[in-house]
């Protein structure tokens, strides 16, 4: 459990400024060198021990920035003693530039470097994580994950624009990375953790603001299976990109989003502009824990306009002609309780050398009913395309594009795209021990 204790320890550390290993750094280019290593970092302050993860660079947690338009060549050299591969989760990029090691690449194995150049499509907030079969779950527990911010054209007006990457991690009391369970179990449930993080650093961490100033949050969830919901307080909040796509700007329903492993949300925060006035972001676990704690500091600024939405994505369809639709439906079951019911989708673990899903030509809309028969929530996240959330009477769609959606325990969900983009995707868990596990599938556009 993620306990008070631990929440203080960090709070501790963060308000008294104590240096802190694991923080994120931010860099701008076109060319990005990404270093998987080894690194002992003192990721709980009020533990004698370290733990032992692996790196992107010299730091937990890196952020890459980038202008829209412009060719990006990243590089993983892979300095760890596991085969990896890394996925820009949410970007619509090519498909040989999509990270699966196993389905669209070879994996890198230790020692070997692996190049990918493509022009991002859109603009947005997009997550960097280990994906390759079979082996993604232990990585990502020791730290292998980032943020890709590219830029638009025309930013909103903010005084800061911050990126916030949560995870969660499982540490023994003495700091050191609790053991890895063998993945004997054909269902297990997923790695929960007991010490949340901020960008590599703990929690609450400290942001600081011009009172009637406005901030930008862009928040990930980098957790191995922890979903939660965030909730913000003393501040007032409008979500204005979901899943790294612009959404007409809306207020979270009592304040409060779902946040599962692999979401991503843009957020314009409005400060009180009362000096020392403050707000949270808070992870809603057990009674509530806060992540990031906002306080109004210095002079009040000029006054802000009103809070706009972003332009629309020009490049996704306004529409989705549904009667037009090849459809598919897809049946989740496991149970982690029995050896015998491991993660299946439509009876069978993905495989990659077997036949896809389902095979459409470029340009068809496609709907995919999908349907959780098992006692727990199933995130799953859709590669290379973006994709609308269905009504239940399949008349209409929510008023936002996703990549990533939770399907609830013992419901059933539909999904509609158009297969604009060319290649084999991969529809996967975002709980990476059930994605090692085989819950995953994956489509093929021609």
């Amino acid at each position: 459990m993620i306990t008070r204790r631990a929440v203080a320890a960090g709070l501790a550390t963060t308000l008294i400024g104590l240096p802190r290993t694991g923080q994120a750094q931010d860099s701008l280019g076109s060319e990005f060198l990404l270093t998987a290593k080894p690194a002992r970092l003192k990721l709980r302050p009020d533990a004698p021990g370290t733990a032992e993860v692996w790196t992107l660079g010299d730091s937990l947690s890196p952020v890459l920035r980038a202008r829209p338009g412009q060719e990006l060549r990243m590089t993983l050299r892979n300095e760890t003693s596991r085969p990896l591969s890394l996925h820009v989760h949410g970007m619509r990029g090519p498909n040989a530039a999509d990270g699966v090691g196993g389905l669209t690449q070879a994996p890198v194995f230790p020692g070997q470097s692996h190049e990918s150049r493509f022009v991002p499509p859109d603009s947005g907030t997009f997550l960097l994580r280990p994906c390759i079969l079979g082996g993604s779950a232990e990585p990502l527990e020791r730290g292998l994950s980032g943020l890709l911010i590219v830029e638009e054209p025309r930013a909103p007006e903010v005084d800061r624009d911050l990126a916030l990457l949560m995870d969660d991690w499982r540490l023994a009391e003495d700091g050191t990375l609790a053991p890895f369970e063998r993945p004997s179990e054909p269902a297990p449930a997923g790695r929960l953790g007991n010490w949340l993080s901020v960008n590599g650093g703990p929690t609450p961490q400290r942001i600081e603001a011009p009172p009637g100033g406005r901030l930008r949050l862009r928040l990930a969830n980098a957790c191995n299976a922890r979903a939660m919901r965030l909730r913000f307080d003393g501040l007032k909040a409008y979500v204005i990109a979901v899943d790294g796509q612009p959404t007409s700007s809306f207020e979270p329903l009592r304040a409060s989003l779902p946040f599962a492993p692999g979401t991503r949300y843009d957020l314009l925060a409005d400060i009180p502009a009362e000096a020392g006035a403050r707000g949270a972001v808070m992870a809603l676990i057990g009674d509530g824990m806060p992540l990031v704690e906002i306080v109004a500091t210095g002079s009040a600024r000029p006054a802000l306009p009103p809070v706009a939405p972003l332009p629309p994505n020009p490049k996704l369809p306004d529409a989705i002609k549904l009667q037009n639709a090849a459809r598919k439906d897809l049946v989740i079951k496991g149970d982690p309780q029995s050896p015998t019911v491991p993660w299946t989708i439509n009876g069978a673990a993905g495989n990659a050398s077997g036949p896809p899903l389902l095979k459409v030509r470029r340009g068809s809309p496609v709907v995919l009913t999908l349907t959780n028969q098992t006692a727990f929530m199933q995130p799953l996240h859709l590669h290379g395309h973006c994709f609308r959330l269905l009504h239940a009477l399949d008349d209409g769609w929510e008023p936002y594009f996703l990549d990533t959606v939770q399907v609830p325990e013992n419901r059933t969900i539909r999904i509609a795209f158009v297969a604009d983009n060319p290649g084999k995707w991969l529809l996967a868990s975002t709980v990476m021990e059930r994605f090692d596990a085989g819950l995953w599938t994956w489509i093929e556009v021609t």
